[in-house]
């Protein structure tokens, strides 16, 4: 079998998330996989590293899938950036090792969450970023994210619907920066559970606000009491940048 690495770039705000869900193809998933059944003339699955929720974005998405049928590298990034939607790209196709796996060969990726901290409204990012008109206090939430790095126990931080085994997850940097009045925050680390990334920018936020101090991480973490975290950014700010291997 031929297996082939994607690397996908989409606007997730019309879709259901990533994974396909049973027959309904309006997911990210099963838009990619119907095209690419047509190419190869038979059912194709795809695997996503990040199972990415309904209206998240990515920059960097990692997916791979197999064919019996040899292609090009350009034949398969040509065909599927003309039949895909226009709100996904294709920028790169890699033939990879058979046994290379997107999920599971990863080590590390990053989540990037963009909020506009401003006096009034941006319309032409309010779909690509969280809307925030209260000042946020930088270095109080950077003081606070120095507590999220390290291996930790996040269930506190995860979707009471999350299915993982385990919820232990090591995050190993995170960045604030403000930019043209966006305030952007990266979450790097070796996996994220169901709305974690979401949760854990939500409670940055609420420091931030000055509503939770910045020396309650610890605490939170420790309690698994999800009502002890702030609330949940909203999906529209969120991106998956970039996938580590």
């Amino acid at each position: 079998m031929n297996n082939y690495k994607l690397t996908l770039q989409y606007d997730g705000g019309r879709y259901k998330g990533w994974q396909r869900l049973g027959d309904d193809k309006n997911t990210i998933q099963g838009k990619i996989e119907h095209v690419l059944s047509v190419l190869v003339g038979e059912p194709v699955e795809i695997i996503g590293c990040s199972r990415t929720d309904a209206g998240v974005h990515a920059l960097g998405q990692i997916a791979t899938f197999k064919s019996p049928k040899e292609f090009s590298n350009l034949e398969i990034k040509t065909y599927l950036n003309h039949q895909l939607p226009k709100d996904i790209s294709v920028i790169d196709v890699a033939r990879v090792p058979e046994r290379f796996h997107a999920r599971y060969h990863a080590k590390e990726k990053t989540y990037l969450y963009k909020i506009w901290n401003g006096p009034y409204p941006y319309p032409f990012m309010r779909k690509y970023s969280m809307y925030v008109e209260e000042k946020l206090d930088i270095d109080r939430m950077e003081q606070a994210s120095r507590d999220f790095i390290g291996e930790h126990d996040f269930t506190v931080f995860a979707n009471a619907k999350s299915k993982k085994k385990s919820s232990i997850r090591t995050i190993s940097e995170i960045t604030i920066d403000k930019r043209d009045g966006f305030i952007e925050i990266r979450l790097r680390g070796n996996g994220f559970l169901y709305n974690m990334a979401r949760k854990m920018v939500g409670t940055l936020i609420e420091i931030g606000f000055g509503n939770i101090d910045t020396d309650r991480i610890p605490e939170i973490l420790e309690s698994k009491e999800r009502k002890q975290t702030g609330l949940m950014a909203e999906a529209q700010g969120l991106y998956l940048e970039k996938i580590y291997y």
